[in-house]
């Protein structure tokens, strides 16, 4: 059986690309195997001592707070590497240097499966003559490419439209030359959303389970402290008044470590019964309307385009943003809905029919009120949910569940947002193709049309000159002209054709107008490409970004 090779290099966050190779390895099920090389890359680097804790430990972490996080397990790259060992039995390799940094941090390493520990085979230090900082991992792991090679594919466009500030080079190299692929993604922009900032619980989160692990790992002593500091949204005035509310056996001054197991029952109740602020989205990292915008026009290349970006929401005590993009037209886009979905900035690629974007687009909105045709206009409809917890339905993480009415609704809200957006171009783009039409129909009558006024008008003039019938003075002037052949068909054809000429230019400067064109002529600007050396600050909008030079 023919082996074949496929190298991908990219500069994104390491565990999004790992886990898309979990996600290969999830849904191996034919014999058939091809080996692939993978390569990725991200732009800061790593700590060289957090090598082995990256990639060896299998559920090493604790999280003691809430934090919104790009994968969905924490596995993604442990579990390539494993599947690395399990399948080919070759070691990863990590390259790695911090901006400003001499030297690379190489490492190559294996993983003892039983013992959960690292097989280290080099750690060394290499010189980094060219200034090169960032991170590379490779692997070598068996996979299906022949019945999964749409699904990575499809995998990698939605990581391009979703991460417009990463770079991707896909390459699939075969014994037979002309199955080669190689397809590049570029990076379209070097502005990253925000680093997602890790928050404390909401009292309206939490189970009773959590509650006795923040009292075991607390720093504080009282229980007014730790009402206060260990939940968003519980300030002192509150956190006394729910002190009062729990009963006489409790105290703001009482030792939390003192609680029993009944006292904490009762906390928890408490925060079941009351009501509590909501929290904000501050801590959370969406993509933002400007890369949204910017990856959705570099892989589809639109006819037109809209975003939208909303406000927090709430779920069970999670906040939650949804972001929204609507296409119509483009390159490589099927007729019909194209749906892409994201949780936390990662495609959702399997159990779509069940997924709340899905149903919300298939049967919650009116695209004819839009004048959007889903069956025949090539639609691409993207929507984007990032929380501190994702309501994934099923063990496999693979979509959002249709059953929670608080996302239902603002996926559906973000969606409309973004139609109503493109119904005034939509409908200023029918109305040109239809000054357009205007046009060509004119011009297309405009020989029979002269052909019939000028014949007319020599049989007038035949019987003006023989005095059968008087004309007006105008109409006279007109006659004489024809006869004198000043006026022929010809003439009388070119003046209809300027004639339309003006009024499509005055219909086209009116739509211009409207639509917030000027006439004032573009000239090409080449702007010189900022070199490693240059320093900038960014000024960020929901729309654009402005970055000044230092």
């Amino acid at each position: 059986m023919a082996k074949e090779c496929h190298t991908m290099t990219s500069q994104i966050c390491l565990d999004e690309v790992c886990k898309f190779l979990t996600g290969v390895k999830l849904h191996l099920q034919r014999v058939e195997t091809v080996v692939y090389l993978f390569m990725l890359r991200n732009y800061f680097g790593m700590v060289k001592g957090r090598f082995n804790d990256i990639y060896h430990a299998v559920l090493s972490g604790t999280k003691y707070g809430l934090k919104q996080t790009r994968g969905k397990f924490g596995l993604g790259a442990k579990m390539a590497l494993i599947w690395s060992k399990m399948s080919t039995g070759l070691p990863i390799e990590i390259s790695s240097a911090m901006e400003g940094q001499n030297y690379i941090s190489f490492c190559r390493l294996d993983i003892d499966i039983h013992r959960n520990i690292p097989n280290v085979h080099i750690h060394e230090k290499r010189d980094n003559k060219d200034r090169w900082h960032g991170a590379e991992i490779q692997v070598v792991i068996e996979g299906n490419w022949t019945t999964y090679r749409s699904k990575i594919l499809h995998y990698m466009r939605q990581m391009a439209v979703i991460t417009p500030y990463a770079q991707f080079l896909f390459k699939f190299v075969s014994e037979t030359p002309d199955k080669n692929v190689t397809i590049r993604f570029a990076r379209r922009t070097d502005v990253m959303p925000p680093v997602p900032l890790e928050t404390k619980h909401h009292p309206s989160s939490v189970d009773l389970l959590l509650i006795k692990r923040l009292i075991a790992e607390t720093s504080k002593q009282n229980l007014l402290q730790f009402l206060q500091h260990e939940f968003v949204n519980i300030r002192k005035s509150l956190a006394e008044r729910l002190i009062g509310e729990m009963g006489p056996e409790f105290s703001p001054k009482m030792p939390v470590k003192s609680l029993t197991s009944q006292q904490i029952v009762r906390i928890h109740q408490l925060f079941r019964q009351a009501k509590f602020d909501d929290p904000t989205g501050d801590c959370l990292s969406p993509a933002g309307e400007y890369n949204l915008r910017l990856g959705i026009i570099k892989e589809l290349h639109p006819d037109m385009v809209a975003t939208y970006s909303g406000s927090a929401h709430v779920f069970e005590g999670h906040p939650f943003i949804v972001e929204a993009g609507l296409s119509v037209g483009g390159k490589d886009v099927k007729q019909g809905l194209n749906i892409f979905r994201f949780a936390n900035r990662i495609p959702l690629l399997f159990e779509q029919g069940a997924d709340v974007v899905t149903r919300t687009a298939l049967k919650r909105i009116n695209w004819s009120s839009y004048k959007i045709n889903p069956m025949q206009d090539k639609v691409g409809v993207f929507v984007s949910v990032v929380s501190t917890k994702i309501p994934f339905k099923g063990t496999g993480k693979e979509y959002i569940g249709d059953d929670i009415s608080e996302i239902a609704s603002a996926v559906k809200s973000a969606i409309q947002q973004c139609c109503i957006q493109l119904k005034s171009k939509i409908v200023k783009k029918m109305q040109a193709r239809e000054q357009q039409e205007r046009k060509r129909n004119l011009s297309r009558y405009i020989p029979d049309a002269t052909g019939a006024i000028y014949d007319v008008l020599k049989e007038m003039a035949q019987l003006h000159g023989s005095k059968k019938k008087k004309y007006e003075d105008g109409v006279v002037e007109v006659l004489n002209k024809v006869s004198a052949r000043l006026i022929t068909k010809e003439s009388l054809a070119e003046k209809l054709a300027q004639h339309v000429e003006q009024v499509d230019y005055e219909m086209a400067l009116e739509y211009a107008t409207q639509s917030g064109v000027t006439e004032e002529p573009r000239e090409d600007v080449y702007i010189q490409s900022l070199g490693v050396q240059n320093k900038f600050i960014d000024l960020h909008s929901p729309l654009f970004v402005f970055r000044l030079l230092q």
